[in-house]
């Protein structure tokens, strides 16, 4: 009889994701120390355990019309169909048409840093995205519709009480379409998701948030299919600039 358990399995990966954000939180004294070490935490989580498909970076998101994002802690985009993905002096340039979903990683979560990671989504999603018509054998498929970029906040605790209530609420709606965050994780207390049915969030507290936090994305990427075909002559343009 087999000794394996997947509870203890799926307890121990969000275990090993708390404690490493709570060392991280003690360890260093640094702000942007500690903030780098935070975000490699949730980027050795999402590349470890995201399909290989997918792959995770720090990264500027940039679009054909030469437009650049703000800088993104933590960015999840597409490996397989992705043409270019540019890297200058350790920073990574991503075409935006290949982005899949962009976090910022904080320390807690509050008021203040939901709206600076609202801000950031946004400087990703109101960038330009081409999308190509798809040749086949029979002839050719429409370009497909561009798919939705997720956003969220990865934290290790919340700065409120309670952890995950009406206040985290108040501040998650309070910011527009272009900012929205579909969903974050505070480690130490839980995670959240907005309702794409209802249009609410639901909140979910205790029962290993780093890993629910880890499957909920997951989930997301499987529905929202894959990322659409780029126009790479749309960036090639910008060689006679």
């Amino acid at each position: 009889m087999s000794t394996w358990s997947l509870a203890q399995l799926l307890s121990g990966l969000h275990d090993d994701i708390q404690q490493r954000l709570e060392r991280v939180r003690k360890s260093f004294g640094h702000p942007g120390t500690k903030g780098d070490a935070s975000e490699s935490v949730w980027l050795g989580l999402l590349n470890s355990y995201l399909p290989q498909r997918y792959q995770a970076a720090k990264a500027h998101v940039v679009d054909s019309r030469g437009a650049f994002s703000d800088q993104i802690d933590v960015v999840v985009f597409d490996r397989q169909y992705s043409p270019f993905i540019f890297k200058y002096e350790e920073q990574t340039i991503i075409p935006a048409e290949s982005v899949y979903a962009v976090f910022e990683a904080k320390q807690s979560i509050d008021a203040s840093e939901v709206a600076y990671a609202q801000k950031k989504v946004a400087s990703v999603r109101t960038l330009h995205r081409t999308s190509l018509p798809i040749p086949h054998a029979g002839g050719t498929y429409p370009a497909k519709p561009l798919i939705p970029i997720f956003g969220g906040l990865l934290t290790f605790e919340s700065e409120w009480s309670p952890a995950l209530g009406t206040t985290l609420i108040d501040a998650l709606t309070a910011g527009d379409a272009a900012g929205r965050l579909d969903m974050g994780c505070a480690a130490a207390h839980g995670y959240f998701a907005l309702n794409s049915t209802t249009n609410r969030y639901e909140i979910f507290e205790g029962s290993k948030p780093a890993t629910g936090f880890l499957f909920q994305l997951i989930s997301r990427l499987q529905f929202s299919g894959t990322v659409p075909m780029i126009d790479v002559q749309a960036y090639a343009r910008w060689l006679s600039a």
